[in-house]
Parts: structure tokens; sequence; C-alpha cells
């Protein structure tokens, strides 16, 4: 695994304007990347060889393409657990417009496993409840992206929100209970 500066002086490359530096950075994170496609494809699929790979590329490309000015490796790392957030919701809205006689829409086979059928609901019910949550309070939101979609320690989270570790711990706490209910009654609504 790289070092938080390594990490950091390819990030700062990259903003001065290095040709070389995405290369290196993707070379740097490759790995870490790929655990926290792992993690996801895990949730969702319950197999993480399948496409994590896909995930990862896809995820980079996107963080690439925005040329942002990441600050720090934990920044860096937050935006990538948000990209890849929106790359399975994306995927999971496919799958269910696919699935209700969206005929126009196709899936490659190698989209096609990205999330499984059974779990592209969930996901999308999970992705609303989480953005009902940005409405209500933002920050705890993010600590949930952090936490879930990243696989962030409450440290790790506190480092790229710019936070204390004590109100990671609080926005956790908040935020867990406030998801539960929403799914619970999101549950019952559609029962």
């Amino acid at each position: 695994m790289a070092t938080t500066s390594d990490v950091t002086a390819v990030l700062q490359a990259a903003r001065n304007g290095n040709p070389h530096a995405a290369d290196e950075l993707f070379k740097l994170v490759y790995e870490e990347l790929r655990q926290i496609a792992s993690l996801q494809r895990r949730r969702w699929v319950g197999n993480e060889t399948l496409n994590t790979t896909a995930l990862v590329h896809e995820a980079y490309l996107k963080l690439v393409k925005q040329e942002a000015n990441w600050e720090s490796r934990a920044h860096f790392f937050n935006v990538a657990a948000k990209a890849m957030r929106f790359i399975l919701i994306n995927y999971a809205e496919r799958q269910v417009a696919a699935k209700r006689g969206g005929g126009a829409v196709h899936l490659s086979l190698r989209d096609a496993d990205l999330v499984a059928p059974e779990a592209a609901e969930q996901l999308l019910v999970l992705n609303e409840a989480l953005n009902q949550l940005a409405g209500v309070d933002e920050r705890a939101s993010r600590v949930v992206e952090s936490r879930f979609f990243g696989g962030f320690s409450i440290r790790e989270t506190a480092e790229a929100l710019r936070v204390s570790h004590a109100t990671v711990e609080r926005d956790w706490t908040f935020a867990s209970a406030w998801l539960r209910r929403a799914l619970l009654s999101e549950g019952e609504a559609a029962s």
C-alpha cells in the first residue's frame, strides 16, 4: 500500500500539470481502490472477484476526467468511494429498468454482473435514503458514504472530511439510526 506522503506528492504533481502523474497515481492507488471495489462487490453480489477490476477502472477513469484538486490521499479515496457509489447506482438503475421492461436498456456481459439483480433494488432504496439523509444532514450522509461505500475507518473518515473523530462517531450513530428508520418505513410501504 502506498504511503500517504507518496500519494499526496503525486496528487501535488498532478495539480502542477505533470503529464505522468495520472499513470503514477494509478500504480500507487490501484490495490487500495481494488480493496474498496471488492468490498462493494461482496455487498451487492457476494463475489468480490466478479468485475471488481471493471469497477476500479471505471471509477479511476471518472476520477482522472474530473481533474480535481485532491488535497490529500484521504480526499482522493473519499472521492473514489463516491464515484464507485454512483457507478453501482447507475448499473442498478439500468438493471431495474431492464427488469421492468425498459427494452431500450442493454447491458453488456461485463456490465451484467456488476450489481446482482436481486441486490439492484436494495441498492437503489439505500441510495434514495442516503439522498434523503443528505437533505437532513449533509455531513452525516458523507460520513455514511465514506464508511459504507469507501470502507473507511472512523479516523480515515475524519481525515477525509476534516472533522474530529468524535464528530464522525456522532454522525455515524445518527445516520445509522436515521437510515434504519427510513429503510424500515420504505420496506413497510412496499409490502
